[in-house]
C-alpha cells in the first residue's frame, strides 16, 4: 500500500502543531514562574541574525497551512502576523490545527502530481510536483522553524525534553 500525501502530511503537521502548543504553555507558566515578563522569550532568538520565537512559531503555522492547501488545491488562508502572546500563538497553532484537518482527505492525496509554483513571475520562482513538494520543500522548512522554537525556548532555560517535542503520537 503506498503512503498517502494526506497521511504523511495533516497527522505529522498536526502531532507537532499539538507539540508546539503544549511546550508555549509550559513556557508561558516557566515565565509567570520566574517572573519573566513574556514578551522576553517570546521576542528570545538563537543568535542576533535570526528571528524571533513568536516568529518561528507563526512561519510554521504558514508551511502548515499553506503545505496542506495547496496539495489539496485550494486558497491558502492569509493570517496577519500580529500574535503578541503565548495565548495568541497558541489560538493560532489550534486554528492551524484545525484549519487542516478540515480539508478534504482526497483533494490533499489527489495533489500528488499537482503543479505547485511558489513566489511566481519572482525571480525567487520555485516549481515542484506535490509529492517532491511536500517531502522535499514543505515538511524540512515546517520542522526547520518548529525545532529552532522548541531550541529558543530550551536554550532559554525551559525543561523540555525530546518528549516534549514529539508530542503524542
Amino acid at each position: 500500500m503506498a503512503l498517502s500525501l494526506h497521511t504523511a502530511s495533516v497527522p505529522v503537521f498536526v502531532q507537532m502543531l499539538d507539540s508546539l502548543a503544549a511546550i508555549l504553555g509550559k513556557a508561558e507558566t516557566y515565565a509567570t514562574s520566574r517572573n519573566i515578563e513574556p514578551p522576553a522569550l517570546l521576542q528570545a532568538r538563537l543568535f542576533p541574525d535570526m528571528l524571533p520565537l513568536v516568529r518561528q512559531v507563526q512561519i510554521a503555522c504558514d508551511f502548515a497551512r499553506g503545505v496542506c492547501a495547496r496539495l489539496a488545491g485550494v486558497e491558502v488562508p492569509a493570517v496577519p502576523d500580529t500574535h503578541a502572546s503565548f495565548a495568541e500563538l497558541r489560538g493560532l497553532l489550534a486554528s492551524t490545527r484545525d484549519f487542516i484537518q478540515s480539508l478534504d482527505v482526497a483533494a490533499i492525496d489527489a495533489g500528488a502530481d499537482r503543479e505547485i509554483v511558489l513566489r511566481p513571475n519572482t525571480p525567487k520562482a520555485r516549481q515542484f510536483q506535490g509529492t517532491a513538494y511536500l517531502l522535499s520543500y514543505g515538511l524540512p522548512q515546517f520542522f526547520f522553524h518548529v525545532t529552532t522554537a522548541y531550541d529558543i525556548l530550551r536554550h532559554n532555560g525551559l525543561d523540555v525534553g525530546k518528549r516534549d517535542f514529539m508530542g503524542t503520537y
